[in-house]
């Protein structure tokens, strides 16, 4: 594994990263020790650049997290996020980018973390109701205080973004972006190169449709979140097949497999991007690391962008709430 920059801190992170919300909830059944042999095959990898929240689970994923990597703290770099408030019971309660919110969250994702420090902290969603100016400062707080290292925002907009970053830098912008979610492009991407944010790409791999695993809505297991998503329901599903299968064709004459693929193919958009593929399983991870061996001519990358244009998908990549809730 190689390193990519993060932000202008002159810190390094692991090119790919691992997403582990999938390790606690949305993505079918859970194994809570194959998830931390996982993690620990991650770090042997090199794959040290570790992405969770404490509202996965809600609150498990963290403590998952934290039991992982207690006896190998100083190889990881772990991010965190705050912001969307859930119950014990799981129910979601709103957005609280509100001063008191932060200084309470971050407190508590320390203690489940079981870590003296967050390496990077995200706003998780920003809060329409509280000036960002008031959550970064906040957070500008932490970082003086030593609870935290470096600062992100998720799912904002290129002029929140903007604001945030004259109170403090923002290390690292993470948003939806990949093969088939390519509205980064048109502004965020931009505005990260010239304010120096590292862009931190999740669900990479299209919440594994563009892995090739998905071939009917029965391949998705009861309870999973993706059943509600609309890229996988009736018509939007049928159609994004069509774009899978020719993702597919690709990998093959390129001798890897479509999630190395549509890796590959993000890792090539620049140097400051960072994909973060969420992975359960040892053999998924491995299959993931193994994308940056994967290079891809500026021919092979023309050819990509005609089989997945801007725009591509069909269906919005969230329902209509969680469509709301982003790029604000």
């Amino acid at each position: 594994m190689y390193n990519r920059q993060l932000g202008t801190s002159g810190v390094r992170v692991s090119a790919v990263g691992l997403g582990c919300m999938g390790m606690s909830e949305f993505y079918g059944p859970t194994d809570d020790a194959e998830s931390i042999a996982t993690i620990h095959r991650a770090i042997d990898l090199g794959v040290t650049f570790l992405d969770t929240a404490d509202m996965y689970g809600p609150f498990t994923n963290e403590r998952l997290v934290g039991r992982a990597i207690a006896k190998c703290r100083d190889r990881v770099f772990v991010a965190t996020k705050f912001g969307n408030m859930r119950g014990e019971k799981g129910e979601f309660l709103g957005i609280n980018g509100t001063p008191a919110y932060v200084r309470q969250a971050c407190d508590a994702s320390l203690t489940r973390l079981g870590v003296e420090a967050i390496d990077l902290y995200y706003q998780h969603r920003v809060d329409p109701n509280v000036p960002i100016e008031d959550t970064v400062g906040a957070m500008a707080q932490l970082v003086t205080a030593g609870k935290v290292r470096h600062l992100g925002l998720s799912e904002a907009a290129p002029q929140t973004i903007r604001r945030a970053a004259k109170v403090y830098p923002i290390a690292a912008l993470q948003t939806e972006y990949s093969l088939w979610s390519r509205d980064p492009e048109d502004e965020l991407l931009p505005v990260c190169r010239e304010l120096g944010i590292t862009f931190v790409a999740y669900s990479p791999l299209g919440r594994g449709f563009l892995t090739g695993r998905f071939k009917r809505l029965a391949d998705i297991p009861d309870g999973d979140y993706r059943r509600n998503n609309p890229r996988f329901q009736g018509e939007n599903f049928e159609k994004n097949l069509a774009l899978v299968a020719e993702i597919e064709r690709f990998a093959r004459e390129k001798r890897c497999t479509p999630a190395q693929l549509a890796l590959a193919w993000l890792l090539a958009q620049g140097e400051n991007i960072v994909p973060i593929p969420g992975s359960k399983h040892r053999s998924r991870l491995e299959e993931n690391a193994a994308a940056i061996h994967v290079t891809l001519a500026r021919e092979e990358l023309k050819e990509i962008d005609a089989i997945a244009p801007h725009g591509v998908a069909a269906g919005t990549r969230y329902p209509e709430a969680g469509m709301r809730a982003v790029h604000r």
